[in-house]
């Protein structure tokens, strides 16, 4: 979604399969059965649910243990709504208690009235919300006019210098934190291999790479992560394991390969730096890695989810899904399930563009949970990391 994110509102002819260019990239992030390689929710690495918290409980623990099943749930959805029209997605927000929104789309509305719109939502929300957009630069960039100046791609910020990278980076949080954003669907941490380049529909043919060399990209990430976190921006690294050596776009077809990534690939090293930079989120790929999970693609694998980002590489922080909603990536799989295969393996947002998405996600999400205690434990999981998440922005007050 991918986030390489191509435009998954007007889902266009398969990229691997015409001559003609790829579709250009919208503010929009990123089918498989379930399989053996991936355990199902039942087996799948869950907490055992939490006592009573005592009085004197941690926020978060208070805060969760406040939640209905439902609303724990609809804490794990993050649902897209036009950057122009926030104000659309109001009863969808209020009658899920979703936890978030993504705007897509682009304008160029002032900073003003886009303030006033995401400040309008917020009001319909039973607790803050976690407001996200794409101002990768370049092709990928949501928000633009007087008050959003246009930004350098990535390819061209990653051959200046690291001042130049930050200082880009740190005015445009700055005004994305102006308008009540606190989610930049950004940076792109995957790396292009040269002999490459635009032959890689998602990320090389836009330029949204850093670069080439893997160890370059992770020295830009390091830059990138503080610059946008530090004046109230958090970051999701995407699109983990790496989208940079496919040739098909997750957007639009089901063909997107890795053969190459294993958990010892050197294209991992930029995930690393941003994890230890502190990136509040990471962004799961929807392509295939036969290496790491032959029988599931990334948002849905176990073995890369948890195995591979939680438990191996250690994270703790927020884990998102690409788009589940408009992606030809999961086109085979219903709805509903795609969100509860993406909680299964691990993950804790739920993105989809699409607001008709809500009422089946949530639905299959509480289902599912009602008669799997294992999974219900990972709903309170993964409604927990999206707390603690809010508690980090400054959302969640106790």
């Amino acid at each position: 979604m991918r986030t390489r994110v191509i435009a998954c509102s007007a889902v266009l002819a398969l990229a691997a399969c015409s001559t003609s260019p790829p579709p250009e990239p919208e503010s929009a992030p990123s089918t498989v059965p379930t399989s053996a390689a991936l355990p199902s929710p039942s087996a799948s690495p869950t907490p055992s649910p939490a006592p009573s918290p005592a009085p004197s409980a941690d926020c978060v623990t208070r805060t969760l243990h406040g939640l209905t099943l439902a609303q724990r749930a609809g804490q794990v959805l993050m649902v897209g709504t036009s950057v122009d029209a926030p104000s659309g997605l109001g009863d969808t927000v209020r009658r899920y208690q979703l936890g978030g929104v993504f705007l897509h789309g682009r304008s160029t509305r002032s900073a003003a009235s886009l303030r006033g719109g995401i400040a309008g939502l917020q009001k319909r929300a039973g607790l803050p919300l976690l407001i996200s957009l794409d101002q990768e630069g370049g092709n990928v960039q949501t928000l633009k006019g007087a008050d959003f100046p246009l930004l350098p791609s990535a390819e061209k910020l990653g051959a200046g210098s690291p001042s130049a990278l930050r200082d880009t980076t740190r005015d445009s949080a700055r005004r994305l934190a102006g308008i009540g954003v606190n989610i930049n669907l950004a940076p792109v941490a995957d790396t292009v291999p040269a002999s490459l380049g635009e032959g890689n529909p998602p990320i090389g043919y836009w330029h949204r790479q850093f670069g080439s060399d893997p160890a370059r990209v992770a020295a830009d990430i390091r830059t990138v992560v503080p610059a946008s976190q530090d004046v109230g921006v958090f970051t999701v690294l995407k699109h983990f394991p790496g989208l940079g050596r496919v040739r098909a776009n997750t957007d639009t077809s089901t063909r997107a390969v890795d053969t190459t990534a294993t958990v010892n690939d050197p294209y991992l090293a930029p995930f690393k730096a941003g994890l230890q930079a502190g990136s509040a989120a990471v962004m799961m790929s929807s392509a295939k890695y036969p290496r790491l999970d032959p029988s599931a693609i990334a948002a849905f694998s176990g073995p890369i989810v948890t195995g591979l980002l939680r438990e191996r590489l250690g994270f703790r922080g927020l884990i998102m899904s690409d788009d589940l909603g408009a992606a030809g990536a999961v086109s085979a799989v219903p709805v509903g399930q795609r969100a509860v295969r993406f909680v299964a393996a691990g993950g804790d947002v739920v993105l989809t563009i699409r607001p008709s998405d809500a009422a089946p996600m949530a639905g299959a999400l509480i289902d599912r949970a009602e008669h799997d205690a294992a999974f219900r434990a990972r709903v309170g999981d993964a409604a927990r990391h999206v707390l603690e998440a809010k508690k980090r922005a400054g959302l969640l007050r106790c």
